[in-house]
């Protein structure tokens, strides 16, 4: 039996995809085998988000052929989606295999087997006919939760991002093929469900179907008990969307808010669709209809001309907002971009000190959100067994994705348990009575 390894770098809807290659070879008669090992086929399922996720993808595919020289190494995803050429030239790679391609996996490395010659299937990504990729799961990694992706591609074209050119235009994934999946997902055990997308505020709006549509479809599976949602556009959280959305059982008040930035020039500059006024309408319109709602959100610190005076009204309106996590990153350059010619780019050691500002306020506010819970019965959906301090305990989650831990002689792995929550073993974990 032939041996397959994969590797997956960048984003959820990455990971998703990377877990449908799996799933088809495993149906084609190969075994998996960790990435670690030496196998027939390595695939590395690339990201391109920054110039160091190229670099990283470079670096995991030569690696896959240092492990086994003949080896077929096949690179899929967004680094040979927008590097095609130089991914053409380099000696370690077999087959290319673009977005929206990634369906013809087994055919191609067939097609290579045959012929013994490099196999590239790279389409036009920005050609406004193509249709959403329908890729499937029967199962996943996870524990106890399933990653569903409903959506893919991105209309908005911030200036620092790339994404738009290595994913495409918005497409939407059927409906009843994403109801399908989810239920053959609960069939298998999983009862927490998790909808992502590269955009995923934008499912629906090439098809005339709706992302609450979607949830309150979902809701009906009577054996999924949570759902809970990938990043959102701030611009969706309206007071309509949301007075349905909390009529929605089984929806975790869990809600991710890109933000970037809390300085409206800096917004400008970056080609973001909202002002912080109106972020932050987003934000009281999910107060007022959850009851202390987890609000997390990513903000970038150093992009290009953020003076001292923006870093402090993006500084002040995070503590304002005091969300329960953020993603702090350096603005990094991306070729590509429009951000990356802009002028007045900020110095590394800027962004630095910048950076570490806001992840010690992150920390912060963190603590602060989990302190609420103390004294507080909850309900957990446990996921697995592990040692915390010499203890072994499980661990799970809340609904507003506060991980929680308890010691119990029953397992509790994918199972809902309510008590009282105590003590924090770590920052970030408490643990339940």
């Amino acid at each position: 039996m032939k041996k397959a390894a994969l590797h997956n770098l960048g984003c959820k809807v990455n990971a998703y995809e990377t877990e449908a290659m799996q799933q088809m070879l495993v149906q084609a008669g190969y075994e998996i085998v960790p990435f670690t090992e030496k196998a027939d086929v390595y695939v590395i399922n690339t990201c391109s988000v920054t110039n160091m996720a190229d670099r990283k993808s470079r670096q995991m595919l030569h690696r896959a052929k240092s492990k086994n020289p003949d080896s077929i190494v096949v690179a899929a995803g967004c680094y040979v989606q927008t590097k095609e050429q130089e991914a053409a030239c380099d000696e370690s790679i077999d087959i290319i295999i673009g977005n929206n391609m990634k369906h013809e996996l087994v055919e191609r490395i067939a097609e290579f087997e045959k012929e013994r010659q490099d196999v590239c299937a790279v389409i036009d990504i920005n050609d406004r006919q193509q249709e959403y990729e329908e890729l499937f799961l029967e199962t996943t990694g996870e524990h106890t939760r399933a990653f569903i992706k409903a959506q893919d591609g991105c209309n908005q074209f911030c200036s620092y991002c790339i994404i738009p050119y290595a994913r495409g235009r918005v497409r939407s994934r059927k409906m009843e093929n994403v109801l399908e999946e989810v239920k053959r997902l609960a069939k298998a055990g999983y009862q927490e469900v998790v909808l992502t997308g590269i955009h995923l505020s934008s499912y629906g709006v090439d098809t005339g179907e709706s992302l609450l549509e979607l949830i309150q479809k979902i809701n009906e599976i009577d054996t999924i008990k949570r759902i809970r949602l990938g990043s959102l556009e701030p611009r969706l959280i309206t007071r309509e969307f949301t007075e349905q959305l909390a009529k929605v059982e089984k929806i975790c008040p869990h809600f991710h808010l890109s933000l970037q930035s809390g300085c409206d020039e800096t917004l400008k500059r970056m080609n973001r669709k909202y002002t912080a006024e109106e972020y932050a309408a987003s934000c009281e319109i999910l107060r007022e209809y959850f009851d202390h709602p987890a609000i997390t959100t990513d903000v970038i610190v150093g992009f290009p001309g953020e003076t001292e005076e923006e870093f402090a009204t993006t500084k002040a309106f995070l503590e304002r907002i005091h969300f329960y996590e953020m993603h702090i990153f350096k603005y990094s350059k991306r070729q590509g971009t429009r951000a990356a010619v802009m002028k007045d780019q900020i110095p590394e050691e800027i962004k630095t000190v910048r950076s570490s500002e806001l992840i010690e306020l992150g920390e912060k506010m963190s603590q602060e959100f989990r302190e609420y819970y103390k004294n507080t019965t909850q309900e957990v959906l446990f996921e697995e067994k592990v040692t915390l301090n010499g203890e072994e305990v499980y661990v799970g989650y809340t609904k507003e994705y506060v991980k929680i831990a308890k010691a119990s002689e029953d397992n509790l792995e994918n199972v809902l348990y309510s008590g009282k929550i105590s003590q924090a073993i770590t920052p970030e974990i408490y643990r339940m009575e």
